[in-house]
């Protein structure tokens, strides 16, 4: 089992054609993923990376039954990418695109509410159910099938715990990169629920930063479900002093006076197990096992 896509997930890439995507998508067709067509507008009819190309996602959708899409669009097309997945009533929408406008994001999260689409991102590396699906730029070579679910906010650090993960022995469901800007598409919630209604995941791996409310939120929806598996928690910036701004977008909203250890007792306040260091998430993985 996984959360959101599986081998058996139709995939349409919008952006097909270019540089990037074009190197991604062939790592996902080889990883097998179950890409079925690409969208670029006036280049429909033509083949890329031995795809159909359409000129609108709708048209690719009609014709191929696509259920999720994988965006390789500019920051500054990105609402309109996101308009077509909402109107083609798709399931899933990643974005890869990083710098989004905000006024941007504002539109698109109008455009989400009440609608079929999820989005994942912007600005992240995307989902991975390893050895069925990849829909973005995860590195391949790390990830192991198993039950353990990871949702981060730190694209690097998603790399480092799923190596430690499968180092130990230990594999990943899926694996979701929330993406780094303010204002995101899916949230730890959203994750972390999916996770606990899939029979295959055992345990989740969650990984915050210091900047937004993204793991406050959190921790107050966690606190009171019922029905809940545990969630090992790390919150990057532990060495980051008290009032300094880091920079992220995040920052806009906390001004750089939350701390990492406001986060982390908030979390473990929820009944999270908090960890210190991204090493001892396996020592707790194998401890529950």
């Amino acid at each position: 089992m996984s959360v959101f896509v599986n081998k058996d997930t139709k995939v349409v890439c919008q952006g097909i054609t270019g540089n990037q995507a074009s190197f991604h998508v062939k790592n996902s067709l080889d990883y097998g993923t179950k890409i079925v067509a690409g969208v670029v507008p006036e280049k429909g009819g033509s083949l890329h990376l031995g795809l159909p190309v359409f000129n609108t996602l709708r048209e690719a959708v009609e014709q191929t039954g696509a259920e999720a899409t994988v965006m390789y669009v500019p920051a500054a097309q990105l609402k309109y990418a996101i308009r077509e997945a909402v109107e083609a009533e798709l399931g899933l929408a990643v974005s890869i695109a990083a710098d989004v406008p905000l006024s941007d994001m504002l539109e698109i999260k109008a455009m989400l509410r009440g609608s079929k689409t999820k989005l994942i991102g912007p600005n992240t590396p995307g989902i991975i159910t390893p050895e069925e699906a990849r829909l973005g730029i995860f590195p391949i070579d790390i990830h192991k099938k198993g039950h353990i679910g990871v949702v981060s906010r730190s694209s690097t650090l998603t790399y480092e715990a799923v190596l430690a993960i499968s180092r130990a022995g230990l594999g990943q469901s899926t694996v979701i990169g929330l993406g780094d800007d303010m204002l995101i598409g899916m949230d730890f919630i959203e994750v972390i629920d999916a996770f606990n209604h899939d029979r295959s995941t055992k345990a989740v791996v969650m990984i915050g930063q210091l900047s937004g409310p993204f793991e406050e939120v959190a921790a107050d929806w966690y606190k009171q479900q019922i029905n809940k598996k545990p969630v090992i928690a790390f919150i990057a910036g532990n060495a980051v002093p008290f009032g300094h701004n880091m920079g992220y977008a995040g920052d806009v909203l906390t001004n750089g006076y939350v701390s990492v250890q406001d986060k982390k007792d908030a979390l473990a306040a929820a009944g999270m197990i908090v960890v210190d260091n991204l090493n001892e998430i396996t020592r707790v993985l194998s401890e529950l096992k």
